[in-house]
């Protein structure tokens, strides 16, 4: 059954700037600006403002919808605090090495927007993965084996993370013997909460 209208709206915290223009929103925060579309859903996008706390809000509406339309507003609010989180807080996946015989050895290059894992089961092959734009990648200098990987739009970060685990996968082999390779092991924000 078609819903007349369903709407939920969302808080803007102080210190970031939202403008939309024809379902492409942008965020400005303290760490940089992030762009989305989101033109494939049917859906309204206003920013307004709370009578009575006067707290800037980002309202979503959908008109004679569906179910699937009524979860997609959900979605896009997921995205956009999303993208919130990333222009102030940033998003930091880590990664550990898992190896039983041969230990992995990765060098970072490009000035660490790339890595080139050797070593892997012991073959001589070079794998290199070029990070997805505006991530980051480092050596963890506390923790052994592990790389934290550093950016603000989550899912260039993730993807990065993904690209990498995907390099090191065990070919030809039972995986749940041979479980070599690079996992994400931690995924948090890079302006710690308190």
């Amino acid at each position: 059954m078609k819903s007349i209208l369903s709407w939920e709206t969302m808080d803007i915290p102080e210190g970031v700037k939202i403008s939309i223009n024809a379902k492409i929103i942008e965020v400005e925060g303290p760490r940089g600006k992030l762009v989305r579309n989101f033109k494939h859903l049917n859906l309204d996008f206003q920013l307004i403002k709370d009578e009575e706390t006067g707290q800037r809000k980002l309202k979503i509406e959908a008109w004679f919808g569906s179910r699937k339309t009524s979860a997609a507003i959900r979605t896009a609010l997921s995205h956009v605090g999303n993208l919130i989180t990333g222009v102030t807080k940033g998003y930091r996946y880590k990664m550990r090495f898992v190896y039983a015989h041969f230990p992995i050895n990765a060098s970072i290059t490009n000035g660490n927007t790339s890595i080139e894992i050797r070593n892997f089961l012991g073959e001589k092959k070079v794998r290199k993965v070029d990070m997805l734009e505006g991530v980051t990648i480092l050596r963890s200098e506390k923790v052994k084996d592990e790389l934290v990987l550093d950016g603000n739009d989550v899912e260039l970060v993730s993807r990065s993370a993904a690209l990498i685990n995907q390099k090191c996968h065990v070919k030809n082999k039972d995986i749940r013997k041979f479980l070599d390779g690079i996992y994400v092991s931690e995924k948090g924000t890079i302006v710690e909460e308190d």
